[in-house]
């Protein structure tokens, strides 16, 4: 009977150990997506800087009253 409790204690770590991992993976996979996104933003922070402000000055040329873009 020690024997089979024994049995279902290490049966029962060992799925408990599996979910653990599987958490800290998706947590690696988590935190490298975000990095790729940042380094994608800073890389092509200049592109995306120069879209946005070609698009504020056609707002403020076509705008009925004075516009500012922040």
């Amino acid at each position: 009977m020690l024997e089979l409790q024994y049995v279902r204690a290490l049966i029962d770590s060992r799925r408990f150990s599996d979910e653990g991992a599987s958490a800290v993976e998706y947590g690696l996979l988590v935190a490298a997506i975000a990095a790729v996104i940042v380094i994608i933003i800073f890389a092509l922070g200049h592109v995306i800087s120069g879209v946005f402000s070609s698009t504020c000055g056609s707002i403020k040329a076509n705008a009925p009253v004075s516009q500012t873009c922040s």
